[in-house]
């Protein structure tokens, strides 16, 4: 938390410039008030001078007016400084995340990421808010008023003492208390947006399984367990404010018990005994506003923990210091001895694959699930950087280029297709900014989408919702394989993009992609043999590994795997 704050502070600085100033005089504006509330005890009661009680009562309601001011002023400059550094935060998380590979994402999971851009970013606010009202306000109110009350009567002055040790005794063990349960209360938090991100997403699947009260049951244990943490803290926190109010009265009571006699004794006046009670109270508020920041401070501390755990992890995928610039673009694609493995597997995912494909060539990867298939296209966008091995993209290793400039020369068609809130052609400009609605018809049209764009209300205009829950599973790999091929890249890359296309507009598709594609590079990774029959060359994976490389026919005859693939399907989907 403390390097959170020399980081993003500075960036705020004249803002904290305001509440300091702002706080300090609202801060002398109240110290001030005791003693000119003894004055008109003094001065003005006990004579029974009514003028010298308005004239005091005149500067009483000025300084009392100035204190508000400065009060207002400095609320609103401590707003102002959190809900900046909350920007700067949230802005730098964004772009942090944004940046991170597969591998990271899938480390810390999307739900956490969520909680950590917002929730966390708002507890650090909150924090600072309270900070900044605080934590100028605290110090000078509890150093000046212990000084003007020893000032008023140094004989009272054991009474402040005593209960500033019992209330930071308290606060120390409160504070020791409530540091886990605030770390639980967190980790309970994105256990919940977990369960519910899943079960939102995968609404239809629990349906289709009747799966409702697993699910309920599921969620219901997630939601009791943050209930039962945010209970326990809210118990712990729920203890402090009675005890501080109870040291605060208890002192009251001690300083006119102890200061009547001294009254009586005429060691004191009643107007000192009556300032010494104000500064007692400005004391121990001031020690409760701390009191309540400490109680703060803890939560905040787990937040900006995980804040720093995420703006420290630097993604493995990671931009040259000098790129390659200038670099003909000619779609070539070679994978020289490529190995992948995930951080801490026992073996890796890909081993020692070697490929290249040409412009103007069809490349097919195929095998069984949990071949590696996926993963060695990832690497060519690098989404994921080889452990081993190189990927080159027109005769450059792709560790070599500005991401922009390689992503450029790809047009990707991910396994699960994701189309984003907004309009149709909204999603189709995501491949071409610039692209005109010809562009747009003509991309719809090779990836067979033509039909129900134009049976479409609005058409191009159609409204998408979030991830193309508003459309089927083919119309949205139709739709993200027109986004791709919009832009006209040099080599692309297909996901098993036809795996939810009937062998209808699968053929369809794959007979309009030549003349649209005339020069490209194309690697598809399939699952069904007929989308790669006529592949140009099929590469075989086995647990990471190449069993098998070359055409259909070459295939069948040296390849025992491919073969029994082919005969798995040969009757379903009628491959030669």
């Amino acid at each position: 938390m403390i390097r959170l704050l020399r980081l993003y502070l500075p960036r705020v600085a004249p803002l904290l410039v305001g509440v300091a100033v702002f706080q300090s005089a609202q801060a002398a504006f109240a110290l001030m008030l005791p003693r000119i509330t003894a004055s008109i005890v003094d001065d003005g009661v006990i004579p029974g001078d009514s003028a010298a009680i308005w004239r005091i009562g005149g500067v009483m309601l000025v300084v009392t007016l100035l204190q508000a001011s400065a009060l207002v002023a400095g609320v609103y400059f401590a707003g102002r400084t959190a809900m900046g550094l909350g920007r700067e935060l949230r802005s730098d998380l964004f772009h942090q995340v944004t940046g991170f590979s597969a591998q990271e994402v899938g480390r810390f999971g999307p739900p956490t990421l969520i909680t950590r851009i917002t929730n966390d970013v708002q507890q650090v606010q909150v924090m600072i808010q309270m900070a900044c009202m605080m934590a100028v306000v605290a110090p000078i109110t509890a150093g000046f008023g212990s000084f003007l009350a020893v000032r008023e009567d140094p004989g009272l002055s054991l009474v402040i003492l005593v209960a500033v040790v019992i209330l930071a005794i308290v606060v120390t063990i409160l504070m020791s208390l409530l540091h886990p349960a605030f770390t639980r209360m967190q980790d309970r938090i994105d256990v919940v947006n977990t369960v519910l991100r899943e079960q939102i997403t995968g609404i239809r699947v629990v349906r289709a399984f009747v799966r409702e009260p697993d699910e309920r049951a599921r969620f219901e244990e997630a939601n009791v367990s943050l209930t039962g943490t945010a209970l326990r803290t809210g118990r712990i926190m729920a203890v402090m404010f009675p005890i501080v109010l109870l040291i605060q009265n208890g002192a009251s009571v001690a300083v006119i018990w102890f200061g009547a006699a001294r009254v009586d004794a005429g060691e004191t006046s009643i107007g000192a005994l009556v300032a010494f009670l104000g500064y007692i109270v400005l004391i121990l508020m001031s020690v409760m506003m701390a009191t309540f920041m400490f109680v703060m401070l803890p939560r905040a501390a787990v937040s900006g923990q995980r804040i720093m755990e995420a703006l420290d992890t630097e993604s493995t995928v990671v931009p040259p210091t000098r790129p390659a610039l200038g670099v003909a673009r000619t779609g070539q694609l070679e994978l020289r001895d490529v190995t992948f493995g995930y951080p801490g597997a026992e073996e890796p995912v890909v081993k020692s694959v070697s490929l290249t494909c040409r412009p103007g060539q069809t490349t097919a990867v195929i095998g069984s699930t949990g071949s590696g298939k996926t993963t060695l296209l990832n690497l060519v966008p690098r989404l994921y950087d080889a452990t081993g091995g190189a990927v080159f993209v027109d005769g450059v290793d792709v560790r070599e280029f500005e991401l922009d400039d390689l992503w450029s020369r790809i047009g990707l068609v991910p396994q699960k297709p994701f189309l984003f809130s907004g309009t149709i052609a909204d999603n189709l400009r995501y491949g071409k900014p610039d692209a005109t609605e010809d562009d747009m018809w003509e991309a719809l049209g090779v990836a067979q989408a033509t039909d129900f764009v134009t049976a479409m209300p609005e058409g191009l205009d159609s409204v998408i919702s979030q991830g193309g829950s508003n459309v089927s599973g083919g119309q949205r790999q139709r739709l993200s394989i027109a986004r791709a091929l919009i832009r006209r890249p040099e080599i692309y890359l297909f996901d098993d993009s036809f795996s939810a296309l009937d062998l209808t507009t699968d053929a369809r598709l794959r007979a309009a992609l030549p003349a649209f594609t005339a020069g490209a590079t194309f690697l598809v990774i399939a699952q069904r043999v007929s989308t790669i029959v006529d592949a140009d060359q099929i590469l075989v994976l086995e647990g990471g590994e190449v069993i098998g490389l070359g055409t259909h026919t070459e295939l069948l005859a040296t390849c025992d795997t491919y073969a029994e693939i082919v005969d798995s399907q040969r009757s379903t989907e009628g491959v030669a």
